[in-house]
């Protein structure tokens, strides 16, 4: 007896042992497959340093070709006309003389428009690595197999047409049979692709079975997006190439393998540039440069369908339309148009469609920055350029005191994270959208995250990278193309805008500039009163805006403060100046806490930004050093049970306040332009809009027209100040404030066979015996379905790793292991039922809806939530109170800014 107590024992003993020996030895796979090559980082160069280049070989673009949009501002002066004012004005901030505003502001324009900086390689990975969904070669074609082209490109995927293309009429021999658009005999040739002014980077293929070209590509007829040879596109590559089945064969372009034989790169106006509110296309397909300017943002935007190349819509009522069985195209479809999650690719483990920025009055940005947006660097945050580093930015030296590595920041990001000095986030940008892609992929795992994140090294990219170096140079000039171009456009400036405003009430607007002041200037405005010594604000610990670890309490001195008669009167005088709105930025740039807030948690939660995270080197010390935010309120997206949620800080939990500029134009609103948008598919966006515009001779709600922007102007402010008619989520147990994103048909994670890993291709009947709920017999992969009305960021907020200020890596993976067999669990049940007749079948969205109930499946994921905030509309209810009275006057007053 007592030997078979001994034996007993000595097994659990082992067995103890063994347990330990394979957690151990699971961890340190693990860890094997999170650890980033660290050897790795900073011995890596770009193509061009690679090809023997230096950023010295990139000159800035200096023709004048764009100089007709953004107003005409950069046009040169009429004989005997003097310069615009916005010139004027610059030339004597900066000391430079007027004509040289002007050419630094046109090489600024054309670093804008047309330098990518090498970022064709990402995007080429990016075909490659997004399981089929994303290929920017079919987004510039017009090929008739797709839904889009030339002729409904802006209405459809919402970007801009370049001037001076038409429609293919067939395949474009010189372009390997490619249905590109074709250059308009009567304009001048793109000087941007000038091969040997620009000599571009020879490369592979380059300058063998390709042509080297032009290092600013060629013009594809998409503004934003330029055509560049692809270096691997070598005799092997041609031979293979067919332009027929790219187009019509999906075993053919979904193969991970396939070499195209060009590469398109995206520069900033991919993003950014738009239709002109004051000066609107007469046809969104067909505008003219002037009709078109370079700040507003993309407002048209449609990510599901630019990043799902084969989207198309609905067809008989009831009919899905292609891709909407597809989860990630469902995950794409939470982006309102206008918006777009921009840590999409560095992933950090949350769902955050964000409006694409605007850029206004930059002057006045620099005046506030001055005074309550000082930040101190320190480390590889010294290593951005300054404005005092370039002869035309050096009138703004003082913005920066290199001894003591403090700096007068703009902040450009959501979460206040951009806070390095307007240069460095200008830098930044090219990065997040592929710039030195060799290094950069090496600090993350793209699009699909579980590899631990790095910074990316300032030093690294100036050591390592022409195309870093080049940009460096050229960001200077876009300072002093925003500082002149990037005004206020005013409704007053518009088609029938004047006349608009003056049949307001005059009583109401002065009404409505005191209900400004009173309920929206505290955040909403540049102008401020002069805070008094007894209130603390911007003093001592809270000088320069008080940036840093005693934020909180400087928020609280500065907001207790606007709270008070005083300020309230002092800002009601202020407002009512006449000169008021002139140069106001109307935002006070000031982090705001998000339980102040109360609008959805998750992009205040952003973490890109934080200590030993991807953009360490373009945050300050002072944001990575923010004390955390009060908890705030979330709710559950099954039972709509609300809970506290307390958010983390070092850089966590803050929003700046968007601008207000230009607010009649840039509807709906909120960070997610969730505020006014009610989603749909066909023409959402601007549903029940007047069917015509004063500029145009055809009906169409889409025009980006006065009236009809106008019309969604008064839709979504009416909402923002009547919170209880914003769209709602009706399919919680408890009410919700708000909607929350859910699928809107039954989807699957799907895979199709060439992107599926070759261990899973090579076994695939094997697999398909064993896991007929993950693998299919060709070899794709399937998980699902999830039923519609699935709560998308229940999955996607899954927080696979722990954030780099959350040491104890080993408790979480832990916690994720613990949840697994729950998690694998589930989707064996869900059964892989992927096939359109499972999909349409009821009875599978029956049981599919069953097995959620029964495993838990939402509660588990909610658990595991790095960001358990769902409902997305909810918060910002500032004014909800006023009398009706005043919210229509101060309707009013915001109609004119």
């Amino acid at each position: 007896m007592r030997l078979m107590k001994r034996l007993v024992t000595w097994l659990a003993g082992l067995a103890a042992v063994l347990v330990l020996v394979l957690a151990v030895g699971g961890y340190l796979l693990l860890r094997a497959f999170v650890e980033p090559d660290e050897a790795a980082f900073g011995n890596v160069r770009d193509e061009a340093s690679v090809a023997g280049l230096s950023g010295d070989h990139f000159t800035a673009a200096d023709e004048a070709y764009f100089a007709g949009m953004d107003k005409g501002l950069l046009l040169p002066p009429a004989p005997g006309q003097d310069y615009p004012a916005e010139i004027r004005e610059v030339a004597t901030v900066t000391g430079l003389p007027p004509e040289e505003v002007r050419k630094a502001a046109i090489r600024g324009q054309n670093a804008w428009i047309v330098w990518t900086g090498g970022n064709d390689r990402f995007w080429d990975f990016a075909a490659g690595n997004t399981v089929g969904s994303f290929d920017l070669l079919k987004t510039v074609s017009s090929h008739p197999s797709q839904y889009y082209g030339r002729d409904n490109r802006f209405r459809w995927l919402g970007l801009i047409n370049e001037p001076c293309f038409t429609r293919p009429t067939g395949p474009d021999d010189p372009h390997f049979g490619l249905w590109l658009d074709q250059r308009d005999g009567n304009c001048p040739a793109d000087p941007f692709a000038d091969a040997a002014k620009y000599a571009g980077v020879a490369a592979g293929a380059r300058g063998k079975t390709q042509p080297v070209g032009s290092y600013y590509g060629e013009p594809t007829g998409v503004v934003g997006l330029r055509l560049f040879p692809n270096p691997d596109f070598d005799a092997a590559a041609r031979a293979r190439w067919d332009p027929v089945r790219y187009y019509t064969d999906p075993d053919y372009y979904n193969d991970r393998n396939l070499v195209r034989p060009y590469r398109v790169g995206m520069s900033c106006a991919f993003c950014h540039v738009g239709p002109n509110p004051i000066n609107p296309p007469k046809n969104p397909e067909a505008p003219r440069w002037d009709e078109l300017t370079s700040n507003p943002g993309a407002q048209y935007f449609w990510v599901e369908r630019i990043f799902f190349w084969n989207t198309r819509p609905r067809g008989a009522p009831g009919q899905p339309a292609p891709n909407e069985a597809n989860f990630l195209f469902q995950l794409f479809h939470t982006n309102p148009p206008g918006a777009l999650d921009t840590s999409l690719v560095s992933s950090d483990y949350m769902n955050n469609p964000r409006t694409m920025n605007a850029v206004y009055e930059v002057g006045a940005r620099l005046g506030i920055a001055a005074q309550q947006g000082i930040e101190q660097l320190q480390g590889g945050e010294k290593d951005n350029r300054q404005f005092q580093d370039y002869p035309q930015t050096s009138a703004f030296a003082g913005l920066y005191d290199a001894a003591e590595g403090r700096v007068a920041s703009m902040r450009v990001l959501k979460d206040g994270a951009d806070s390095v000095g307007a240069l460095g986030a200008l830098n930044r940008v090219y990065l997040n959208i592929g710039l030195f892609s060799e290094e950069w992929l090496l600090h993350f795992r793209p699009f699909l995250g579980g590899q631990k994140i790095s910074p990316i090294r300032i030093a690294d990219a100036q050591k390592n990278s022409a195309y870093w170096q080049a940009t460096e140079k050229m960001t200077p000039d876009m300072a002093i193309f925003f500082l002149v171009t990037a005004r206020a456009d005013r409704l007053a400036d518009a088609p029938g805008g004047a006349a608009r405003l003056a049949a307001r009430d005059p009583a109401g607007v002065a009404r409505g500039r005191e209900v400004f002041a009173e309920t929206c200037a505290a955040c909403h405005s540049s102008r401020q009163p002069q805070p008094p010594a007894e209130s603390g604000v911007d003093q001592g610990i809270c000088a320069g805006g008080g940036s840093g670890p005693h934020y909180r309490e400087c928020w609280d001195r500065y907001r207790s403060w606007t709270l008070s008669d005083d300020y309230k009167a002092r800002m009601r005088a202020l407002a009512a100046q006449p000169d008021f709105i002139a140069g106001n930025y109307f935002s006070t740039e000031r982090r705001v806490p998000i339980d102040v807030l109360g609008t959805n948690a998750c992009s205040a939660l952003a973490t890109n930004g934080l200590r030993g995270d991807i953009w360490d080197n373009f945050t300050s010390d002072s944001y990575k050093s923010l004390p955390p935010p009060g908890p705030v309120t979330v709710q559950h997206p099954v039972s709509g049970a609300a809970s506290s949620f307390q958010p983390l800080g070092s850089g966590r939990g803050y929003l700046r306040p968007a601008s207000l500029v230009s607010l009649w134009s840039s509807a709906p609103y909120l960070l997610n332009n969730s505020v006014g948008y009610d989603g749909g598919y066909a023409a959402a966006y601007k549903a029940g809009a007047p069917e015509s515009c004063p500029a145009a001779d055809v009906h169409d709600p889409d025009l980006p027209c006065v009236e009809n922007r106008l019309y969604q102007f008064d839709k979504s402010i009416r909402q923002m100040l009547w919170p209880e008619t914003r769209r709602k989520d009706h399919l919680t147990t408890e009410p919700v404030p708000g909607y929350i994103y859910r699928l809107s048909a039954p989807a699957c994670l799907m895979v199709p066979k060439g992107f599926a890993p070759a261990a899973i291709r090579d076994n695939a009947r094997l697999l398909s015996r064993v896991a007929p709920w993950l693998v299919t017999p060709d070899g794709s992969v399937r998980i699902g379905p999830f039923p519609k009305d699935f709560p998308i960021n229940a999955l996607v907020n899954t927080q696979l790793l722990p954030d780099n200020d959350q040491p104890d890596m080993l408790a979480h993976l832990l916690r994720m292991a613990k949840a697994s067999p729950k998690l694998l669990g589930a989707v064996r049940e869900l059964g892989g039922r992927c096939t359109p007749a499972e999909l349409a079948d009821p009875a599978v969205q029956a049981d599919a809806e069953r097995i959620l109930r029964e495993t838990g499946l939402v509660d588990t994921l909610v658990g595991l939530s790095k960001c358990p905030d769902y409902v997305v509309n909810k918060g910002h209810e500032f004014g909800a109170d006023l009398a009706p009275a005043d919210k229509e006057a101060l309707i009013s007053f915001l109609m004119e800014l």
